[in-house]
């Protein structure tokens, strides 16, 4: 059983930055699909950001040239650079382990998820 901690989130103003990091034990880390969501006040969990074991990544329309997703294999970590933020990206973000790609060739999540992170953007 993988166990995920988040951190970095926080209050910024708008056109601020925040780096999120997701920090995961129990499994290889290496071998795992790795994505970050996020779930806003009265909305569902969305999508941001993955990164599969082989590198590749992609990332929601809403956050495309704005957000960044890494991960530093010998760290166990994950990353989330959030660069431009604005109000609409106010939510809790959380990590996600172990997800695929599935045969309609979208993401589906893993298994494991973290506590999640409040990111609250605001002047």
């Amino acid at each position: 059983q993988a166990q995920l901690v988040e951190s970095g989130g926080g209050l910024v103003q708008p056109g601020g930055s925040l780096k999120l990091s997701c920090v995961v034990s129990g499994r290889i880390f290496s071998t795992y699909g790795m994505a970050w969501y996020r779930q806003a006040p009265g909305k569902q969990r969305e999508l941001v950001s993955y990164i599969l074991s082989g590198g590749t990544t992609d990332y929601a329309d809403s956050v495309k040239g704005r957000f960044a997703i890494s991960r530093d294999n010998a760290k166990n970590t994950l990353y989330l650079q959030m660069n431009s933020l604005k109000p609409e990206d106010t939510a809790v973000y959380y990590c996600n382990a172990d997800g695929y790609i599935n045969r309609s060739g979208t993401y589906s999540y893993g298994d494991h998820w973290g506590q999640g992170t409040q990111v609250t953007v605001s002047s």
